[in-house]
């Protein structure tokens, strides 16, 4: 291992591709032999665009380092330049030691090679000797979960146990730096926990972890740094706290769900809903909420037909489905009547008492026994991480998804508090 305290150095690395406008592109062999005679010298319409722009940062050896951003916004180009599978256009990258990497499901697998074949290829490819291969071999397969299809093809996997081996495969031969894109999106929630647990185990063993993750939740909980890209450029370096705050506020337009597209969607259809989105108490559109934070959640409807009591309701959800709270306006007595057209109902919490992670919501519209309207995974947001009880402790994946407010305190026994009393009551 280099005896540099860095592990990546990355000083104003670009990537440029070329983006090719053809609006009258033949779609027959007849088409394009026409248009060479009539037009023989037109040409593409090319447009560079810039994927990254002038990106620099430093990673320290140990470093568990997240790098979130909107859809588009050059991540997952970045990991691919770190990775080498990708020339970058432009800058330079240092990196000190052995790079293992999970960009996708299986990268770097062998389809017609067995799941045994694959982890001792992807050793090789990494520099390591059989001999260390073999001592991490049992490992590998027994946090896998594979045993049984050991010998079989990888082609013949499910999805589900191609990403375990290839996770595994990574993050147990040893290489100094663990490049790792939205594995955490692919694996079951029992998965995502042990692949959280690994990494972190990753770092704490002094190698170095680089996370490309939408789940805010999991990169606080792994990470204590973080780099936010905006449009291909480096808009944030820092805390991971104030990165998923920046992140948060700044790409919060994109949280709004738009509905109006959406075709699976039950009920009769009188009043649908157009769009949903969280609303922070200054006004501005979020993608996350603190726990006990106050917000808004504004929902935009369309109704053809005047219609009297309409009842709203939103439910949140787990990203697995399980139910946790419901937001009837009718257990309130909270019922509207509406006019044709577009409209808007909102709904003011005032704090949601929810472990940081990702959840979804769903939308309902009906009244006076109709059912005019609903929408499952209408948007996803995420609870921001927060230290809610001033510890420095940020709850875990396994303690449950509520946040309770409590106080624990010693003294006095248990007669004093009537435990033992009230125990031999019910005996």
């Amino acid at each position: 291992m280099s005896s540099s305290p860095l592990a990546i150095s990355i000083r104003g690395v670009s990537k440029k591709y070329t983006i090719r406008h053809d609006y009258t592109a033949p779609t027959t062999l007849g088409e394009a032999i026409v248009r060479r005679l009539r037009h023989p010298f037109a040409r593409v319409v090319r447009e560079p665009f810039w994927a990254l722009k002038d990106v620099s940062f430093d990673v320290s050896r140990g470093e568990a380092l997240a790098i979130i951003g909107i859809n588009g916004a050059g991540k997952s180009t970045l990991l691919k330049i770190l990775s080498r599978i990708t020339e970058m256009s432009e800058g330079r990258v240092d990196l000190y030691g052995r790079v293992g990497s999970l960009l996708e499901v299986g990268t770097g697998f062998n389809q017609e090679l067995t799941g045994r074949e694959n982890i001792f290829l992807n050793g090789a490819i990494l520099g390591m000797t059989r001999a260390e291969i073999r001592r991490q071999f049992d490992a590998i397969v027994a946090f896998a979960g594979v045993e049984r299809f050991l010998d079989t093809p990888v082609k013949h996997y499910s999805s589900g146990m191609y990403v375990r081996l290839a996770f595994a495969v990574a993050a147990h031969l040893r290489s100094e730096i663990l490049i790792v894109d939205e594995v955490l999106a692919v694996g079951d929630v029992e998965f995502q926990r042990k692949c959280l647990g690994k990494m972190r185990d990753v770092a704490s063993d002094g190698r170095t972890v680089l996370l490309v993750s939408h789940n805010m939740a999991a990169v606080a909980n792994l990470c204590s740094r973080a780099v936010v890209l905006r449009a291909g450029r480096l808009a944030f370096d820092g805390d991971v706290s104030h990165a998923i705050a920046e992140y948060s506020a700044r790409d919060g337009a994109t949280m709004v769900g738009d509905l109006r597209d959406r075709h699976d969607r039950a009920g009769k259809g009188e009043i649908r809903s157009t769009s949903i989105a969280l609303r922070r108490s200054d006004g501005e559109l979020t993608r996350a909420v603190r726990p006990y934070e106050p917000f808004e959640i504004v929902l935009s409807y369309d109704a053809k037909v005047p219609l009297a009591a309409v009842d709203v309701s939103v439910n949140i959800e787990t990203p697995d489905g399980s139910r946790l709270l419901t937001l009837y306006s009718a257990f309130k007595n909270e019922s509207f009547d509406v006019e044709p057209g577009p409209g808007t109902f909102v709904c003011r919490v005032a704090g949601l008492p929810l472990r940081p992670d990702t959840y979804t919501m769903d939308v309902f519209l009906g009244g006076n026994h109709a059912f005019y309207d609903h929408v499952e995974r209408a948007v996803t947001f995420d609870i921001a991480p927060h230290d809610v009880y001033g510890s420095g402790r940020l709850p875990q994946w396994n303690e449950g998804p509520l946040l309770a407010s409590y106080c624990w305190q010693a003294g006095g026994d248990a007669h004093e508090h009537g435990v033992l009393s009230a125990r031999a009551a019910r005996s």
